[in-house]
């Protein structure tokens, strides 16, 4: 199959929704065979969006396999390095090797610092932080097996800025730029480059829930959407609230392709020109 992808294989986590099923999906419409993980399920401290669940993930091997593309599916948690490294191993056995890694999984729960507990900044590191490393860490074995590959972190613009109400977050995805830099200069002579993508505001549940809006709406006692879309757009210099999944998975697949073979340790802004307001 032709594509700028063609014949590769991507590990993605986060896969059942959101970001991570576009990733999935514009992989394999470029002609990479997926293994895709997600925990399907709630977590704990977040409470301004509901968890993904079984049925999203399903839908992720729908849209994949329509693309008559291999998809190898696994119900597991990133925080789990044991199950994660079982479903990549299953994965890598059914589909010959691993080319690619998205490093997508993450939650997000808005808290001033001061109302932040133990629990809720924990949970945020052990996903967002630790989840990221445990990713990296299960699939190096595979990369250099395969005398290399391209390693794809998810950060944020709060990987590269602080912001405010969000102190668990930020430290989470600053520290994913420091695994994607140390491990970048660790495996670049067996030929794996490691980047991060830093997203502004993207359309999925993650901000287009009550909570989050209400903190773009703060006088609004029931804000909305279309309430909260001004205050939005006013983090950006280009003139939109916030960008769609796929604008993320373009960047994805550009580092994952072979156009992108001599870019590493870098870290890449898809942000509407949020990093430069």
């Amino acid at each position: 199959m032709a594509g700028r992808v063609a014949g590769k294989v991507a590990f993605i986590t986060g896969a059942a929704r959101s970001q991570g099923r576009s990733h999935a999906i514009r992989l394999a419409q470029e002609g990479a065979d997926i293994i895709a993980v997600d925990i399907a399920g709630p977590i704990e401290s977040v409470t301004a969006y509901p968890g993904a669940t079984e049925e999203d993930l399903a839908e992720t091997v729908k849209e994949v396999e329509a693309l008559d593309r291999r998809i190898i599916a696994t119900k597991a948690d990133v925080r789990d390095s044991a199950a994660l490294k079982a479903a990549l191993d299953e994965g890598v056995a059914q589909l010959g090797k691993l080319d690619i890694v998205c490093a997508n999984a993450g939650i997000y729960q808005m808290h001033p610092a001061l109302e932040l507990d133990d629990a809720g900044w924990q949970e945020t590191i052990d996903i967002n932080l630790t989840g990221v490393w445990n990713t990296v860490k299960v699939a190096l074995p595979h990369l250099v097996a395969n005398q290399g590959g391209s390693i794809i972190l998810t950060s944020s613009t709060a990987g590269l800025k602080g912001l405010a109400n969000s102190v668990h977050y930020n430290a989470a995805k600053h520290g994913v730029v420091g695994i994607m830099r140390t491990i970048g200069n660790e495996f670049g002579a067996q030929n794996i480059r490691v980047n991060s993508i830093h997203p502004t505001s993207v359309n999925t549940t993650m901000i287009q829930n009550p909570q989050v809006w209400g903190l773009f709406d703060p006088d609004n006692p029931n804000p909305t959407r279309e309430s909260a879309e001004a205050a939005f757009k006013t983090i950006n210099v280009l003139p939109v609230p916030w960008v769609e999944p796929v604008d993320i998975s373009n960047a994805v697949l550009f580092l994952a392709s072979d156009e992108a073979r001599y870019i590493t340790g870098v870290t890449l802004p898809v942000d509407a020109g949020f990093m430069i307001k």
